[in-house]
Parts: structure tokens; sequence; C-alpha cells
């Protein structure tokens, strides 16, 4: 089937608060609060026929740009300026295919932003939010999900922004994706995260789990990332203390190791690696790491192979994941893979897996893949839209945080809470109090109902209980 053509021909911006019911450390940062900003865009197809999409996320500050000398507010700007010069040079694009739109102003708007003092992460979440807003405007226009427009290529996806996919065969790839009725929740530990229930002061006392036994107990996961700090021996004893509480279980688990770009170089991750092995407390958990998640800083990552660490686990990308012709160079370095968010692109992460694939595919193995990594995704739009992408990339578990360091819907409507549960019941329970809460049982997401016109959200957010966001670019 061919892919429509369409414009997009309105978008407005929208916020509300977002307050962590537990702080979160990450890289440098203490995240307690936060505006989520709702992206709402109206695109008209070639026949005439014009409907409306939805995208969220959390403007998380010191991730994009994690230079000190800015403050959150300033990184909350910056987010905001990317939405808004994306918003202008879509508005003033021709028409085209849904993934068309995206590839007509990728490099123009990554080279405004960067005049402007902007890096290529932030680029990306402005055109990001826009770019699902519209698929899921299409999906709902064609009464189909985001995973029928992706298998049947509607979205239009060529090798247009990524030259290195010249002669792959999108369609076929596109054709065999699988989503999943259920996916593995990947617990994130921050470096604050208390282990144990004796570690925690001061509770809550608002039935969530506060510790990470407590979680385990409460949700029944498997899968773990653990965040570390670039300092060897604190690291080695965090480790050994989650190593600690890990263990008490006789069932497998599996952990990813994220350095949230806190080393400096491979020489130093390869000493940690190296100690982590030597280390009798953390012989399970080394068993059980299936990859590192950028750990060097984003100014050195890219500037000298990884190899020496690359040979004995795999090293992916994160943060320095800028823009689409990333994958490539890392992997001539030494890097294995690269991390999905929705914040970076939609139709990014489809060309990245279809990489994955070929590399693969090329070289008769499985050295190449793909993790899908949280930001905070917030229940509702957010982490749906996440969920849906990490299920049609055919991962099997997804960092997923926000429902630990967020209190379900907290300062949502009730009514909209409601309608979500309604639409989605395998995804989400109702908690005492009547509070929504995302659903994990047995440590997996049971995400069947994302299955749904447009991009896995049935209902919609309560556009009266938001506040027009600043960005106006």
């Amino acid at each position: 089937m061919s892919a429509p053509r369409l414009r997009l021909v309105e978008a407005s911006f929208l916020e509300r608060p977002v307050r962590l019911r537990l702080p979160f450390r990450f890289g440098v940062v203490t995240l307690t609060e936060a505006p989520q900003v709702f992206v709402r865009a109206r695109i008209r197809l070639a026949d005439g026929r014009e409907g409306d999409g939805v995208a969220a996320e959390l403007l998380v500050p010191k991730w994009f740009d994690k230079s000190p000398q800015l403050t959150n507010a300033q990184n909350f700007d910056q987010l905001r300026g990317s939405l808004g010069r994306a918003r202008r040079r879509l508005l003033s694009a021709g028409a085209d295919t849904a993934f068309g739109l995206t590839a007509a102003v990728e490099a123009v708007h990554h080279a405004e932003c960067a005049r402007a003092g902007l890096n290529g992460l932030v680029a990306s979440f402005g055109l990001a939010l826009l770019e699902r807003a519209i698929i899921d405007a299409l999906g709902r226009i064609d009464a189909v999900s985001a995973f029928t427009l992706a298998r049947e290529n509607r979205l239009g996806l060529t090798a247009a922004t990524a030259p290195d996919l010249a002669g792959f065969d999108l369609d076929r790839f596109l054709a065999a994706l699988a989503p999943a009725a259920a996916i593995q929740a990947r617990h994130t530990v921050g470096l604050l995260d208390a282990l144990t229930r004796a570690e925690v002061k001061e509770r809550l006392e608002d039935g969530l789990p506060e510790s990470l036994e407590e979680v385990v107990a409460a949700y029944g996961h498997r899968y773990f990332k653990l965040k570390v700090a670039g300092a060897i021996a604190a690291d080695l004893e965090r480790l050994a203390g989650i190593a600690a509480v890990l263990d008490r279980s006789e069932a497998p688990y599996f952990a990813t190791l994220d350095g949230n770009e806190q080393y400096e170089t491979i020489d130093a991750v390869v000493e940690l690696w190296r100690r982590i092995g030597e280390d009798p407390r953390l012989k399970r958990l080394r068993e059980s790491i299936l990859l590192i998640e950028q750990p060097i800083g984003r100014a050195n990552a890219l500037a000298k192979p990884v190899h020496a660490l690359g040979r004995a686990i795999p090293v992916e990308i994160d943060e320095s994941d800028s823009d689409i012709g990333v994958f490539p160079r890392a992997r001539a370095l030494g890097y294995r893979g690269i991390s999905s968010k929705s914040c970076k692109g939609f139709t990014r992460a489809l060309l990245n897996r279809a990489r994955v694939a070929r590399w693969n595919a090329q070289e008769g193995g499985t050295s190449y893949v793909m993790s899908a990594e949280d930001l905070t995704t917030q229940a509702g739009v957010a982490v749906q839209q996440d969920l849906a992408l990490a299920t049609l990339i055919g991962v099997t578990h997804v960092e997923r945080n926000g429902h630990h360091y967020v209190d379900g819907m907290a300062g949502v409507p009730q009514a909209e809470q409601d309608a979500f549960l309604a639409k989605h019941p395998d995804l989400y329970r109702r908690a005492p109090g009547g509070r929504v809460r995302v659903a994990i049982r047995g440590g997996a997401l049971a995400i069947g109902s994302l299955e749904t016109a447009g991009l896995g959200v049935a209902a919609l957010p309560d556009w009266r209980a938001m506040q027009p966001s600043p960005a106006t670019e």
C-alpha cells in the first residue's frame, strides 16, 4: 500500500507540572519536578481529510544538555525552543509522507538549532514529538494502528536520511515487525535509590515500594538498569549492594549498566569491567549484564575506539545519538548497540533497527543490539507511545522508571485517569483511593491494548487541565 501524502496544518503545545514522589538522580542532576509538554497536531491528507494527533514528553533537565552552567529552567526553554522551531519548519514544508516530512526538514532544523546553541539531542526532541503526533493523527484518520502504518510502510520510510541502508529491503524488514502483547519492564536503580527497606529513613506510606527489595517483591522484576557514577571504588560498592538484593532470588535476572557519560575514557570503563569480574560479590551480577550504555561523556565518546571493551560486552550509544548518522560512525569505533528513546524520533528508531538487522545478517550473528530506554515517561500518552515503539522494534524488555518515581497519574483530572484505565485496562490498575497507575505483573507490562487507531493511545488527555506552553518560537 502506498504511503499517503499529507501536510501539517496546525500544532499547539500545552504543559502540566509533574512532581516526583522520590528524587531521581541520574548523572549530574537530581530530579524532583519538571513540566510535561503535550503536542496537539492537525494534519490534512491529499484527499482533504483532516485529523488530530497527540504526543507527550517530560521536559527533563540535564540530560539533553548537561552543561552545569544551565539552570533547569534554561534546559526547559531549550526543549521548548526546539519544539517551536520544528513546528515552524514542518508547517512551511510541502506535502509529503509522514517520514518524508521529517526527512525534508531534519537537516535544516538541526542546523538552525545548532546556530541557536542547541545540540543535536535538543534538536531531535522537537522534531520527534511532532513526528509522533503526525503519525498518531494519520492512524486515527485511517482507523489503523501505528503498528499497521509501520508494517505496511504507510509512513513512507526510505533510506533518504540513512544512505548506508541503500539496497536494503526496508519494506520487507518492516513487514516482518511483530509487536508483542506484553513486554518486560526493566527497573531503573537510580543513584539515590534505597536498596533495602531498612535504608528508607522517612517512609512516604503511599502504597508504593520505596526500595529495590520492595520493588522486586511488589512487581516481580527480572530486568534491571543499574546506574553508575564514574568513580570505580564507589561504583563497585554500589553494585555489590545491588547484587546482595538481586542474588536473593534463585530465578535468573538480567541487567544493563548505565554509565550516563560519567567516565572520561574507555580505559577507565575497561578497568571498571575488570574490577567487576574480579569481585566475588559481583560474580552473578556480572554474568547477568547484557550491555553497557554510554559510559563515556559525549565530548569524547566518538573520539576513540572502544574495541577493548566492546569485544567483551556490547557497548551502546545513547546520549551521543544526536542524529541519524551517528550509529554507523559508532559502529566503526567498536560500539555494538544504540538506544531507542521516543524523544529521539520514531522513524529514526526504525532505521537504526534496520541497521541492526542488516549488519547482523551480513556478519551472520547477533553482535549488534538495540535497547529501549526510558526518560521518565509518564502514565498516559508518553508511556504508551514509548511502549508502542519499543515493542515495534522487537525488544523484549524496556527500561521503565516513570511509574516508580511518580505516583501514577498524580495531578491528572480523575475523569482523564478513568478514561485511560477504561481504554487500556491491561496496562493500568486502580490503586486504593482511585489513583490510576501502571500495572506491572510478574515483571511485565501487558500492552495488547496499544493496538488501537493511532500511536498507541485510545484515550485523550484533558486539554482544559493544561496551560499553554511558552514554546512559541
